[in-house]
């Protein structure tokens, strides 16, 4: 009975020196960024960020708004010498993924130097994530053990590990979540923004064809009115066509 009371006080102590160390597990490197540019055109406008090696960038973009529908963009990320690692041409959306192998400052480059009068509004997220070191927690297990006496095998050893990675998976899909909620507010930007210059185009035509109309039915008036009339100019302009 002593002993199994010795060894119960042993697993509260483990699992007191778990909450202690977890909190100093240092967190997975990361980058996150979404931003709007803006790109006139005939320019060209490139962002830089520094990445280190091993490290992935997850790079996705789309055009939200081009002017008249024209929804396109050319872009390319180029290494830190200067070589082109991918290139997109008039393309509305894409998305893309590298591996680091080369330290240094990455260029991201939206060119709109085919457009000679559309300024296109691009929004891009930006995602630079390093895979953590597989060992470090094996390594805070082991000065566990160490302080306690107990042995990996131990049932809540596993338990606790298994709550670890469930809270991890919860994270990864939270943060999948919350990138496709931005992918779906960036999709309903565009196409609000097509309806809007889709809708300006109908007005702007129905303005041109009414007045157009209005004007030749008043010249039609004039011209009859005209005809008939024996004391203006334009009854002799008339009399001379022989009408």
């Amino acid at each position: 009975m002593l002993q199994l009371k010795s060894m119960n006080l042993l697993q509260l102590l483990g699992i007191s020196a778990l909450l202690i160390l977890g909190p100093t597990i240092p967190p997975v490197n990361g980058y996150d960024k979404e931003m709007t540019v803006y790109v006139d055109a005939g320019k060209k406008e490139c962002l830089y960020h520094n990445v280190k090696v091993g490290e992935i960038i997850d790079f996705e973009y789309q055009v939200i708004d081009g002017g008249h529908g024209d929804l396109d963009i050319s872009f390319s990320l180029l290494d830190p010498i200067g070589l082109i690692i991918v290139s997109d041409y008039k393309k509305p959306e894409n998305m893309h993924q590298h591996e680091v192998l080369k330290e240094g400052d990455y260029r991201f480059c939206f060119d709109n130097s085919f457009s000679m009068f559309n300024r296109k509004t691009v929004f891009f997220e930006l995602i630079v994530e390093r895979e953590g070191d597989p060992n470090h927690g094996d390594q805070q297990w082991k000065e566990v053990d160490e302080l306690t006496g107990l042995t990996p095998e131990e049932f809540y050893d596993m338990k606790v590990q298994d709550i670890m990675d469930f809270i991890g998976r919860i994270r990864m899909q939270l943060t999948k979540v919350r990138q496709l909620q931005d992918l779906l507010r960036s999709h309903e930007a565009r196409d609000r923004n097509l309806a809007e210059a889709n809708f300006q185009k109908v007005n702007n035509w129905s303005m041109l064809q009414v007045s157009a109309m209005i004007g030749v039915g008043l010249i039609q008036v004039f011209m009859l009115r005209s005809i008939f009339e024996t004391r203006g100019r334009m009854h002799h302009f008339w009399s001379k066509l022989g009408i």
